[in-house]
Order: C-alpha cells, then structure tokens, then sequence
C-alpha cells in the first residue's frame, strides 16, 4: 500500500468514528496524475445523492503529457461503495453533527482507493485537551529514553 495524500488535519479538527474504504470512479489521465502525487483532499468533502456516494472538490492536477485528452481538475468523482456501507453511511448521518471526510488516497495493487470516515467535529476545548495528552506522551516517552537500566 503506497499512500499518496493524507488529510492531516482530519484527526485534530474531528473525532472519527467509523472508516470505510472505497474505490473512486476515475476518468483518463487522472490514475497518471495520481501515482504522480498530484492529488490534495484537504478541501475536499463527501456527500450521498441518490443513493450514490460523490466526493466533491478533490484536486486531481492535470497530466504534464495529457494534451487534448486531459480532465477537469476539481470535478465531482463517483466514490465505489456496497450498497449496505451506503446504507449504514446515511442512517449514521442522521444522528445530529455528523459527516463524511476524506483521510487518505492510496494505491492497492495497482487501484486507486480512498479512506473516507464518518466524523463529528470537535470543540476548542477538544483540541486542547488532545494537544496536551500529545504533549504529555512525547515527554513520557523521551523520559522513558533517557533512562537506562
């Protein structure tokens, strides 16, 4: 598995709750941009139309040699779900503060895969408290370095 974009701030801005994986529905030259790269999801979002999973702003840059054959670079791109995580998806999104994110592209074999989570968005109060069990961590561990037995 060769990851090659990752939402970083995903998991300070979120809790997530539930991840799925799912294949993404692509046109041309965008497989040659992707393996490249040239791919960002950081203002990307996910939304169900119909019974259909879209993921909506995900940069995909063009192909350098893709001349007249190239694709739009911010299009709305079908995302390859079964019925019954679909299903799960929007009876999850029910519930009040939830939604669907991008976490990570990657590449599986070849294919192009994309981890989105369903995720509820964090308070201030939230992200402080993360940042300081962070914080609290990275010195227990460099403590715990230091001494020798």
């Amino acid at each position: 598995m060769k990851i090659i974009a990752q939402n970083k701030k995903a998991s300070h801005d979120y809790f997530i709750l539930d991840r799925y994986e799912a294949g993404i529905k692509l046109k041309g030259t965008e497989i040659k941009s992707i393996r490249q790269g040239k791919v960002s999801i950081n203002d990307a979002y996910v939304n169900i139309k119909n019974n259909t999973v879209q993921i909506i702003n995900m940069n995909i840059s063009k192909y350098d040699k893709g001349n007249i054959f190239n694709h739009d670079e911010t299009r709305t791109r079908e995302l390859l779900l079964h019925k019954k995580e679909i299903l799960k998806m929007i009876v999850k999104l029910k519930t009040d503060g939830i939604t669907i994110i991008p976490l990570k592209v990657y590449l599986v074999q070849g294919l192009c895969k994309i981890e989105i989570g369903l995720a509820k968005g964090k308070k201030n109060y939230d992200k402080r408290e993360d940042l300081k069990e962070k914080d609290a961590k990275m010195r227990m561990d460099k403590a715990f370095k230091n001494i020798r037995f």
